[in-house]
């Protein structure tokens, strides 16, 4: 059965709280990322022949378990990774984690129960990764990247540079061309590779296969790039770990080891104005010809200029930088010159601020072309530093950000406020060649001004009322159903501002836009319902998902007031919750896994002799929730439980106000506990008092009823429950392949995605009507009505001041 990816997210963090405590996130990743690579290549190529990795006799996962309990488990740990690495020429890759240290893991019992539940977490919530059918969607490699993210964000500013954002990597493998290779012997080069993810994502990008090389001088951070490529099926990709590219580069000419190797693409975040670049440094000719050399105490344009150096004559690349580098001056002015007169720069996209886990100031990524360069004649430019949300501490790009990012550059779109391309002349001539991506782009807000005329004599701007020009073209009529002329260059509300939502709603054309927004629903639908049905084991979850999110955005081109790139982050946002999980375990198990059911259980452990028994504690459907199956099939036994979930809170609603509103020398008192609840045996006490007298007896009594009104109901809802849970679990084995695409497509996927659509919808409404009321509120009093009004409470406030003696 597939496993859900997050629930193997879930696992694997959960496996890291066995290590925590004894050290932090930036040394216990190297043992989680460890293990969870020794479990995927034996789980992989044990046992086969020319795999791509050799799990050798004692070195693979199965030997591990073979130590649990074993008061020499931790050295017997670390052979079994000796000998896995010593097979495979990864010593100083796999190897860096030491299971037997006892500085980190504790000694004695302590650390053999720290890694025996370390290794029944991988034992037990892990899958069997041999029995992955859906390679290429790499949900190992996903999962190491989704752990290195938390590692990254864990470790914080001095330990996370390791890690490229997912996001950003993507941005960089879609925008440096790699996706237009087309030859098999393709170069792709990373000089800081970190932890690989940002090469992974460009080489995952190319539609065949290509040669990669990395370099990284953190031995250990190499080692993450090396299992992490693995883990991607990109085994054969080259690491070299514990070297600088500045003092001692790896990749040369193979015919002239002074000459520096040359790639066809490269991509590569280093590490942001290195202080350090030049210790050791060699030069290999990198620096030669830009007017300049880079400065000695800032390395950004060493890495830009090592990068071109390392190109081929058409090469291509992609390069993070801070923003710094677009307008300073004296050498990297310099510098910058002489690019731009070779017209090596094809364009820059500025990217929000806060994005990267080792630094919070804001970056762009600089795409460098080779290709016709000698004919370029300006830069296109991109700013999209506004385009992101809040994650935790950090920023964090959308999928609508991205997708924008890359379409608008790669399409060479103009966008307001948001893309254009920047003519040499322009950048030369009346910038002096500095990039700022502000002298080009405006992409600030509009400035909401006022009217001082508005305020002293009333009426609504008529300017006001015309932004909104885009409401009134999509709603021909609306605007003279809230507004009215006031006087030249102003109108005024022709409704009361509790009126606006109202007339909004009731408007007609407003009301068949939403059937404009369902029509494209529908016809994104239609469009892609075959392609889901027909999931089956050859399907490949991002290719679909990434054909399904194409047709939503063309189906919603046209729609008015929607952006259609919230409708894409809509469609987006769900299946990577959802929908992903969804099609990956169709893709595995069939769909008949639509009627599979997780059971959840509960262990309990007997404190005296040790005994463990699990309890169940619910179940659902594993594809299909619960709920839909009932609502599908039981809808008369669920509105049984609703109607009698109804009576007993009208019950207790009843019951709860009798005693809140009880007089103080009510009967009711004396049958309430300390805490102020229900004394149930003490009223069944007071009501067999024959001494009681007969009001009191009677509000007693109506207490009682109530009391049995709500106990009652509550035995009969337990009853209800529990036959409705019995019903809907049995049906599951009973569905049909026509209910099984009923339940997924139309109740559980099709109807989420058109409700966020429809949130957008209504988000419209919500936006003008708004803006509406503000600009009602805003000018609904003149400034000599204020004053007016001001002037009659302070007469008010004085006369109460004179009637209580105070003096004004």
């Amino acid at each position: 059965m597939a496993v859900k990816k997050s629930e193997l997210y879930s696992s694997l963090w959960a496996s890291c709280d066995s290590l925590r405590g004894g050290m932090d996130s930036s040394q216990y990743k190297d043992y989680i990322l460890t293990l969870l690579f020794v479990k995927y290549v034996s789980d992989k190529y044990q046992g086969v022949a020319y795999g791509d990795i050799d799990v050798p006799e004692g070195g693979g996962f199965g030997d591990m378990l073979a130590l649990i309990g074993s008061k020499n488990i931790g050295e017997g740990m670390d052979k079994i990774i000796a000998r896995l690495a010593q097979a495979n020429n990864l010593r100083g890759v796999i190897d860096n984690a030491h299971f037997n240290d006892e500085d980190k893991l504790g000694k004695g019992k302590e650390m053999v129960d720290k890694l025996s539940e370390l290794l029944g977490i991988f034992r037990d919530q892990m899958p069997d990764f041999s029995k992955n059918r859906a390679d290429d969607d790499d949900i190992i490699g996903d999962a190491y990247e989704y752990l290195m993210r938390n590692f990254a964000t864990e470790s914080g500013k001095s330990k996370g540079q390791f890690y490229t954002p997912a996001e950003v990597s993507r941005i960089l493998a879609k925008v440096v061309g790699i996706e237009h290779a087309h030859s098999g012997d393709v170069t792709l080069y990373d000089p800081a590779c970190g932890s690989g993810s940002l090469i992974i994502r460009a080489a995952e990008a190319a539609p065949v296969d290509v040669a990669i090389y990395g370099q990284e001088k953190e031995i250990t951070t190499a080692g993450l790039a090396r299992m992490n490529l693995v883990l991607h099926n990109l085994a054969t990709a080259e690491i070299k770990g514990g070297y600088s590219t500045f003092s001692d580069p790896q990749y040369k000419n193979k015919d002239d080891d002074g000459v520096l190797r040359l790639f066809d693409f490269a991509v590569v975040n280093p590490p942001f104005s290195d202080k350090n670049w030049t210790h050791g440094l060699k030069e290999y000719g990198r620096f030669d010809g830009y007017g300049d050399r880079p400065p000695q105490k800032n390395g950004d344009f060493a890495w830009l200029l090592h990068i071109i150096k390392s190109l081929k004559r058409n090469g291509k690349a992609a390069v993070i930088l801070p923003l710094g580098g677009l307008f300073r001056g004296n050498a990297e002015a310099a510098i910058r010159r002489s690019l731009i007169d070779r017209g090596l720069i094809k364009g820059i996209i500025g990217l929000p601020a806060n994005l990267f886990y080792g630094t919070g100031i804001p970056a762009c990524i600089i795409v460098i072309d080779k290709e016709n360069a000698d004919e370029r004649d300006g830069v296109f430019m991109i700013d999209a530093s506004r385009d992101f949300i809040k994650d935790g501490n950090k920023n964090r790009l959308r999928e609508r950000d991205v997708y924008k990012i890359t379409t608008v550059f790669n399409q060479r779109l103009e966008l307001p406020k948001y893309s254009r391309f920047a003519p040499n002349s322009e950048i030369k001539d009346k910038n002096a060649y500095n990039l700022n991506i502000p002298r080009y782009i405006n992409s600030s807000a509009v400035e909401d001004l006022q009217s001082i005329e508005g305020h002293l004599n009333g009426g609504i701007p008529i300017i006001d009322v015309e932004s909104l020009q885009a409401y009134w073209e999509t709603f021909p009529n609306l605007r003279d159903q809230l507004f009215t002329p006031y006087r030249a260059g102003f109108e005024s509300l022709k409704i009361g501002m509790d009126k606006v939502r109202d007339t909004i709603f009731d408007d007609a054309e407003f009301s068949s836009y939403a059937d404009t927004v369902e029509t494209a629903f529908r016809k994104w639908k239609t469009g892609v319902d075959g392609k889901l049905r027909a999931i089956d084991s050859k399907t490949k979850p991002k290719l679909i998902i990434a054909e399904i999110a194409e047709e939503i955005l063309t189906c919603f081109e046209l729609v008015a007031l929607v952006d259609k790139y919230d409708v894409f982050e809509a469609l987006m946002s769900y299946w990577n919750e959802t929908m992903a999980d969804d099609v990956y375990m169709l893709a595995q198990d069939g769909w008949g896994a639509i009627r599979d059911i997780e059971v959840f259980k509960k262990t309990t452990e007997n404190k005296k002799t040790g005994a463990k028994t699990e309890k169940e504690t619910g179940w659902n459907g594993r594809l299909a929730p619960k709920a839909l199956v009932t609502e599908m099939f039981f809808d008369a036994e669920q509105k049984a439980v609703d109607d009698k979930e109804t009576v007993i809170a009208a019950a207790q609603a009843e019951l709860d106000e009798m005693i809140e509103n009880a007089d103080e020398d009510s009967a009711i008192n004396d049958v309430l506990k300390g805490n102020g609840g229900l004394d149930k045996p003490g009223l069944k006490k007071a009501l067999k008092d024959k001494c009681l007298s007969a009001d009191d007896r009677d509000v007693l009594q109506k207490l009682q009823d109530l009391v049995t009104r709500a106990d009652d109901g509550a035995k009969t809802l337990k009853d209800l429950r529990a036959a409705l849970d019995k019903k809907a679990r049995e049906q599951y084995s009973k569905l049909t392949d026509d209910e099984c695409l009923e339940l997924l497509l139309e109740r559980k996927w099709y109807r989420t995605i058109l409700n966020d659509i429809y949130s957008l919808y209504s988000a419209v409404s919500h936006r003008i009507a708004d803006r509406v009321n503000e600009l009602g509120a805003r000018y609904e009093l003149t400034l000599p009505e204020l004053e007016s009004e001001v002037s009659r409470l302070e007469g008010k406030v004085k006369s109460h001041l004179e009637r209580m003696g105070v003096a004004w």
